[in-house]
């Protein structure tokens, strides 16, 4: 097992010199740190051949580690390694890209201008230990990215990204002789080197996961948060962009007639099944827009949680009228139904339910970004019976039901310290575990579809669009199926 040991400067000021002692798995955590942080910018859509320039020392750990999760990632990685460390760990990751057929690329065979056959470079060669003249051949390899990193349109070259630091960097001073690399994105490993500070590149990394809350506090080190479970986080100036120019383009299987089933209901729950499986998050997510009796239309963001027979149902609060926000909290589906309910319990007070006594018409979104799927529903709301409302209000956690008691939904509140108090003066009261009483403000609403639309987006802007929608034929009423121009 290798160790990787760190002096690391964090400002002019002051140093810190600790001794971060790992085995193999600082690599792990470093290559797919590296690997998130390209993923999270360089879309796969865009950006499918990576070059990764591998040096002889940890870095080019990094690197073998970091195209071994692009290539799961579902990127095409190229290894360039031409001074192989002959240590076993080093020969194991090797064996581990021979084994995915990665291809390796000795440096003869390399174009002299890397933008016509690769996509994103990744510069994995020296790190903050190195000192002195690189020696053949990456003194050629990083003049070739120096000659890259110069070319005046970005969208016409591969973007570089460089681990740790740019190769050939004075790890404190930066690009001192102003000549070195100039990479597009940085990924700092354990905390940014001194020489961060000179890096102009639009996106800049911190990865890693490895500085354990003693370290940070002993050193004074101020470490960003990482968000939920990555392994990289966002330091520095965010780059600004031009809204006019994002843009994907969606590839998808194609979504046709004969392909999907007859009953609507069938058809969504067979994609919310397929969207719940591919481990999206909060599947159950829609935009709600209602509108009041003068057209004012109102959206928001809530959750789909139940289902039955008689349509989609949510539950609300309604202490006081105010904007519909739905948040669906039960999802149940019955294969007998012909209807399904979608359920969201919320308070009768509020805008939504002053919206739906105004006008009972409402419509639903679903957006599976990653799957490149929305689903529209139409139809027209009508309140759940209060022994259906009074089953599920005791169904939630308590402190959800407690929640739901402080919450005079979209009232004005002098600040969050007057729900905190009302919420700790609640949880007192009932802390002997007694029956928590559901609000009479406090109930669901149900929405009968009459229209459905499925969408799958595609490339060039020809998305699949399929609407059901009810006709009468021979006195009972049918799901006809049409296809709508994108």
């Amino acid at each position: 097992r290798t160790s990787r040991s760190a002096t690391l400067r964090i400002s002019t000021s002051s140093s810190w010199a600790p001794s971060v002692s790992a085995s193999t798995s600082s690599w792990e955590l470093a290559g797919l740190s590296v690997a998130t942080a390209v993923a999270e910018v360089y879309k796969l859509s865009e950006h499918t051949r990576v070059l990764i320039i591998c040096g002889p020392g940890n870095n080019g750990g990094d690197g073998l580690v970091a195209a071994r999760h692009l290539y799961h990632f579902g990127y095409k990685p190229f290894v360039c390694y031409p001074k192989r460390t002959a240590k076993p760990l080093y020969s194991g990751l090797v064996t581990q890209l021979e084994s995915l057929a990665i291809p390796f690329v000795p440096v003869e065979d390399l174009p002299q201008d890397l933008s016509g056959q690769y996509d994103i470079v990744i510069d994995a060669m020296f790190g903050f230990s190195f000192h002195g003249t690189p020696r053949p051949p990456f003194d050629d390899l990083i003049q070739m990215l120096v000659s890259l990193s110069v070319v005046g349109d970005s969208a016409k070259r591969p973007p570089i990204v460089s681990v740790d630091i740019p190769s050939g960097w004075h790890v404190e001073e930066g690009d001192v002789s102003g000549g070195g690399i100039k990479p597009d994105m940085l990924v700092s490993l354990t905390a940014p080197k001194l020489c961060a500070k000179k890096f102009t590149g639009p996106h800049h990394f911190l990865g890693g996961r490895f500085v354990p809350p003693p370290i940070s506090s002993k050193y004074g080190l101020e470490l960003p948060p990482y968000p939920g479970t990555s392994m990289c986080v966002r330091i520095g100036k965010v780059p600004s962009v031009d809204i006019s120019s994002l843009r994907e383009n969606y590839i998808s299987p194609e979504l046709l007639e004969n392909q999907v089933m007859p009953n609507p209901f069938d058809q969504f729950r067979s994609w919310f099944d397929e969207a719940v499986t591919a481990g999206l998050r909060e599947p159950n997510a829609m935009a709600l827009t209602t509108v009041n009796k003068a057209g004012k239309p109102s959206s928001r963001m809530v959750l789909l949680k139940g289902v039955d027979k008689q349509g989609f149902v949510w539950y609300v609060n309604n202490h006081h009228f105010k904007q519909l926000s739905i948040a669906v909290t039960s999802l149940q589906f019955c294969y007998s139904c012909l209807y399904w309910v979608l359920c969201r319990y919320t308070n009768y007070g509020s805008q939504k339910a002053h919206d739906l006594s105004e006008n009972s018409n409402a419509a639903l979104l679903f957006y599976w970004n990653e799957m490149n799927r929305q689903v529209r529903v139409e139809g027209s709301v009508q309140k759940v019976s209060e022994e259906e409302s009074e089953k599920y209000f005791h169904s939630r956690p308590r402190g959800s039901q407690l929640g739901a008691i402080v919450s005079k939904q979209s009232t004005v509140i002098s600040g969050r310290e007057v729900l905190q108090q009302a919420y700790k003066e609640l949880e007192q009261k009932y802390s002997d575990g007694s029956f928590i009483p559901k609000p009479d403000y406090w109930g669901g609403y149900r929405l009968t579809p009459n229209l459905f639309e499925f969408w799958q987006g595609q490339q060039s802007r020809l998305h699949d669009r399929l609407q059901y929608s009810q006709r009468e034929v021979g006195g009972s009423t049918e799901w006809h199926i049409q296809r709508l121009s994108p």
